[in-house]
């Protein structure tokens, strides 16, 4: 298997909160990363309004000169107040979204990997409910539909990467300590079942990566705005898969060079299928961090 190689971006909140000059360095700086695919993984804009979308369509657009692009709907982008608890069924919720960028629920192949979208985004959903106020329309869950989906894409992938791709973070974030999916448990479950071998997230704010039970890599990505975790600078993340192992590299923003330096990696082996050899690579390098 050659090396897929995929650019991974988060939380990009088109609107009041955008860091326009980390936009324009994106623009710049990935045609010379050369990924395979752009991954975008929700919130793409900050209120869901035709404007924010416009220029979020015109960012993807401007990417896809490089590389074909996978985005999702994050809460950001969920007109729920249109039909809260689904009373007017799931259609209003993602109109808009849908209008700009397709099904929300999107998939893409390209030579070497199957990338399947899953909405975890619903708004105000009994599916997303919680004992904590805060969380209100801002939880999301990942439905049995939406992972069974995934697997059935994935298993006609053969060798392939396979990857899922959904807004709200999967693993607790570090700084926050705080899970973005509601019956967080269920959804590691279902995702580790699923046959996938990387889950690709974002909401949080701040990157990670690690691995759920059974070598599932799990990969956040940062955001591009004034509302970085802790203040800290912004992260996004170059993905890299062979045969043999997922490699998470961190590429952090530097406002004084305007422009995006590495900042540090982690490598992870890629866990073997049924009835193919295992493969011994080096010991995975730690999360570096500056």
């Amino acid at each position: 298997m050659n090396v897929v190689r995929l650019v991974h971006l988060s939380d990009l909140h088109f609107g009041a909160k955008v860091d326009l000059d980390q936009i324009v360095a994106l623009e710049r700086l990935i045609p010379g990363l050369q990924p395979h695919a752009i991954v975008l993984s929700g919130d793409l804009t900050q209120r869901a309004r035709h404007g924010e979308f416009q220029r979020a369509l015109a960012f993807a657009e401007q990417l896809r000169r490089t590389a074909p692009v996978l985005a999702v709907a994050g809460n950001h982008d969920t007109t729920w107040w249109r039909s809260p608890f689904g009373v007017l069924g799931d259609g209003a919720k993602h109109a808009k979204y849908r209008r700009y960028f397709g099904d929300p629920r999107s998939a893409l192949t390209i030579p070497g990997a199957v990338l399947v979208g899953a909405l975890s985004s619903h708004g105000l959903a009994f599916g997303s409910m919680t004992w904590n106020l805060r969380d209100l329309t801002v939880k999301g869950h990942l439905p049995g539909a939406e992972v069974d989906r995934a697997a059935a894409r994935f298993r006609e992938a053969g060798d392939a990467l396979r990857v899922v791709v959904l807004h709200h973070n999967v693993r607790r974030g570090q700084l926050s300590q705080r899970m973005g999916l509601a019956r967080w448990k269920q959804a590691q479950r279902r995702l580790a079942a699923c046959g996938a071998d990387l889950v690709l997230c974002g909401h949080d704010h701040q990157e990670s990566v690690g691995q759920l039970e059974g070598g599932v890599v799990v990969a956040a990505s940062g955001t591009h705005t004034s509302m970085s975790r802790g203040g800290r600078p912004t992260v996004f993340n170059l993905v890299e898969a062979d045969g043999n192992a997922i490699r998470v590299r961190f590429l952090q923003w530097e406002r004084a060079r305007r422009t995006f330096a590495p900042a540090g990696e982690a490598r992870f082996a890629r866990t073997p299928r049924a009835g193919q050899a295992p493969v011994v690579p080096p010991p995975a390098a730690p999360v570096q961090t500056r």
